[in-house]
């Protein structure tokens, strides 16, 4: 167990959604959703990838990025997560918001964490853009965004977190990166938060066996919130939030459409797994 983390369980909930297409309409929803997770008794809180807009295209989040509020700009979105984790103090993880990128046609895809004061604390650009073609279904991520470059994983006082989206979900490497040294491993991650928008398509296929497989070789509890459904769009997302122990036992999902998934964050359970089978200590690479 990293040496941030407290002694007692933290409740914590995946918000589930089917973004549609206007932000306001879904920022309404996420703050609905976020409450009735905290009526049951969560302190932290992730939303799904594009939790504030899935347009009829992906021009449409390239139009609704906002500046960066911690380098001078600001805007709705980001506005209602410090406000809702402030009103609640809650952590509060915006899965994914368009930010401005360098190039004028194109965003940033961010993940953004706020503290119980409604203080950011830490972003994420998602560094591994999904493409995928086959039949007439194609997605082409790197068209519209651009890639991050740098891992992200921040302290809480009840242990470390590790921040990513989606298709990062496909490269193990990254969250061996952020689970520390070799050998003593004196700060792993206790918990990786995977916001994601999954295609049915690749989601039926993969989407548990990688979240299992994250939470079982990095010994940690794994909270996976997805979009989840029929979007305006036509998309179909994949849905099946869930929480993965550090055992690889589900320990709570919701397949379709909006909800809460909800489970306990338990550090003695956590440090009993690392600490009857050591897997961690006995990395060599």
């Amino acid at each position: 167990m990293s040496h941030s983390a407290s002694s007692t369980p933290v409740r914590f909930a995946a918000v589930q959604m089917v973004s549609g297409p206007r932000v306001a309409d879904n920022l309404q929803t996420a703050g609905r959703l976020v409450a009735e997770a905290v009526a049951q008794g969560a302190t932290l809180v992730a939303l799904p990838e594009y939790f504030p807009i899935i347009g009829a295209s992906d021009a449409d989040k390239v139009a609704a990025r906002e500046k960066d509020a911690e380098l001078g700009g600001g805007g709705p979105i980001q506005d209602f997560l410090a406000e809702t984790a402030a009103r609640h103090g809650i952590w509060l993880i915006g899965g994914s918001v368009p930010l401005e990128a360098s190039a004028p046609d194109k965003m940033r895809n961010s993940s953004v964490a706020y503290g119980p004061e409604g203080k950011r604390v830490a972003r994420y650009d998602k560094i591994h853009l999904f493409g995928f073609q086959k039949g007439a279904e194609r997605y082409d991520e790197a068209a519209t965004i651009e890639a991050g470059d740098t891992p992200v994983a921040f302290d809480t006082p009840f242990g470390r977190v590790a921040l990513s989206i989606c298709y990062d979900l496909r490269f193990p490497e990254l969250y061996r990166h952020l689970a520390g040294g070799v050998g003593g491993n004196d700060k792993p991650v206790d918990l990786i938060v995977m916001p994601a928008a999954f295609t049915e398509t690749t989601g039926r296929a993969h989407w548990e066996i990688l979240l299992r497989a994250r939470a079982i070789e990095n010994q940690c509890y794994v909270l996976a919130v997805g979009q989840g459904g029929r979007h305006e769009n036509g998309r179909e997302t994949h849905g099946n939030s869930m929480v993965v122990g550090p055992w690889g036992d589900i320990l709570d999902r919701k397949l379709k459409g909006p909800g809460v998934v909800i489970a306990d964050f338990d550090p003695t359970y956590l440090a009993e797994v690392r600490a009857s089978l050591p897997a961690l200590r006995h990395r060599v690479l």
